[in-house]
């Protein structure tokens, strides 16, 4: 017999279950109930829509043949203030079931043939559950992204301790549901001045409900456990190291959580923390720079990695929207990269196409889930959505100076040699070499990757392809060198070696030594 999951926590999911036969109503309630849902009934389709628009409901059970309403009208009356409400419809036989049209246009994640057994619908039950937990996992993952690029900038451009003290205790507090936030850093940290107690080891600052500040003792201990480790958890707590590259670490940072912390949280934590450490490091620099300029150079260095940390973490969120794109931005970092080196261009070029690659589609974040999720055919308006991304991608790396280099291959990445591209219609030369090596990438990637819909194409018939769309959509010359580029088997074998662990390896066609040496 199947074991039951059970979804008990401190915010279980909601259901709300509709059906005209009471009966049936209490019967889901006091079966989803054992598994830890919130279930609520209603028996009146009318006062059912009401409930869902004054109440939070994550999921609707309704039968689809209902008086005075059907359920489908019921689902389509919800839907002008609630898109996000996951639905599954009963049915009492397979014949009634509403049509394939139907459950699309209205969004509907199923159906369900009524039974005396109900595993078919706790199966659908929990894709749901499944699917709402991983969307709110990627939005919590996403805010507290943008909570953190926010600080960012102020954060390095601070010279005063004790104001990076403040913006990382309140940056730290706003990533995490937390009691207190304790930043524990060696006095050394602080200028003459700057200090209420200078004659401590350690200084600590906090904001929260409760605090007291560590001994040196304790601290000392602390750093000692957390040696080779990223952090440290006791319960509802978390303690974060704050290293210096080139010496001791500069103290600790802890963090007690109102309920116990989540993945994404420890990751978000973690990522926050080594940026705070960073920036710590730098103010430390500016107060030496008079004796330790090659100091200065490498909190420079560790910015641009924060940055590039922090945006390739928005770029993998970007990947998590649709697991059948996810690796495309390596590949087509790879394969531009590659095809620069192959034209002849010097190093800091073909570093900037890799940059590039990486990063072209960063603008997607901008896009909604829904529109950049479907399946079916976009609207005109939803497509006019999807092209705003190249322009919300430049913005976002505009403020970043070191990213300044790549900005036109990322804004104009779909123009078109013919001038029908976007986001500014150019054509031919106009366009600027690196977005037409990025369209050449980038369209042979989206031809040979699989996606939900078709599996891709092959080399040849990809390559083919490529060939029509000179001079129309693609740079001829660029075309011709990737067609040559990629005719090369070795050059699979080594980018099959490289990438390995960067990206799905299924998606990189593969040489066929028995066809007239070339690509299937």
């Amino acid at each position: 017999m199947r074991q039951r999951k059970q979804y008990s926590g401190p915010n279980p999911l909601s259901i709300l279950t509709l059906d005209d036969d009471p009966i049936m109503t209490s019967t889901i309630q006091a079966y989803f109930q054992r598994s830890g849902y919130r279930v609520d009934v209603e028996n009146d389709p009318y006062r059912a829509i009401e409930r869902v628009r004054r109440g939070s409901y994550d999921i609707l059970l309704l039968d689809f043949l209902m008086t005075p309403l059907c359920g489908d009208q019921v689902v389509e009356q919800i839907r002008q203030f609630n898109s996000d409400l996951f639905i599954i419809l009963l049915t009492g036989h397979k014949s009634m079931a509403p049509p394939i049209k139907t459950i699309r246009a209205l969004d509907i994640q199923g159906y369900y043939e009524k039974s005396d057994r109900f595993d078919q619908l706790e199966l659908l039950v929990e894709s749901c559950a499944k699917s709402i937990r991983q969307l709110r996992t990627i939005k919590s993952y996403r805010d507290g992204l943008s909570a953190i690029m926010d600080s960012l900038p102020r954060l390095y451009t601070l010279h005063s301790m004790e104001q990076i003290a403040d913006t990382v205790l309140r940056t730290a507090s706003a990533l995490a549901d937390c009691v207190n936030v304790v930043l524990t850093l060696d006095a050394s940290c602080y200028e003459a001045g700057q200090s209420d107690s200078p004659n401590q080891r350690y200084i600590s600052r906090a904001v929260g409900e409760r605090f007291a500040a560590l001994e040196s003792s304790q601290v000392a201990q602390l750093l000692q456990e957390l040696s080779g480790q990223s952090f440290l958890q006791r319960e509802q707590q978390l303690i974060f190291p704050l290293l210096d590259t080139q010496g001791p670490p500069m103290g600790l940072l802890s963090l007690e959580l109102k309920t116990s912390p989540k993945d994404n949280q420890i990751q978000l934590l973690g990522n926050f923390c080594r940026q705070a450490a960073s920036a710590i490091c730098s103010a430390r620099l500016h107060a030496l720079l008079h004796e330790k300029n090659h100091q200065l150079d490498q909190a420079y260095t560790q910015l641009k990695d924060g940055y590039m940390e922090v945006i390739s973490a928005m770029r993998r969120v970007v990947d998590a929207k649709d697991i059948y794109t996810r690796g495309h931005s390596d590949r087509v970092s790879y394969y531009a990269s590659s095809l620069a080196r192959f034209l002849g261009r010097d190093g800091d070029y073909c570093e900037e196409m890799r940059i590039a690659g990486l990063f072209h589609d960063i603008g997607k974040l901008s896009i909604p889930d829904e529109i950049l999720g479907k399946e079916s055919r976009l609207t005109d308006e939803e497509y006019d959505i999807i092209k705003t991304h190249p322009e919300h991608g430049a913005d976002i790396l505009s403020v970043i100076s070191q990213f300044r280099p790549i900005l036109p291959a990322v804004r104009y990445h779909h123009e078109r040699i013919d001038g029908t591209g976007y986001p500014e219609g150019l054509s031919g030369q106009e366009i600027p070499e690196q977005a037409r090596i990025i369209a050449v990438a980038d369209t042979f990637d989206a031809m040979t990757a699989d996606r939900q819909y078709r599996r891709g194409s092959g080399f040849r018939q990809a390559i083919e392809e490529l060939v029509r769309c000179k001079d129309t959509q693609l740079d001829a010359q660029i075309v011709e060198a990737f067609q040559a580029m990629t005719s090369d088997p070795a050059f699979w074998a080594k980018m099959q070696e490289e990438m390995q662990d960067r990206a799905p390896c299924q998606v990189i066609p593969e040489f066929d030594q028995s066809t007239s040496g070339g690509l299937e």
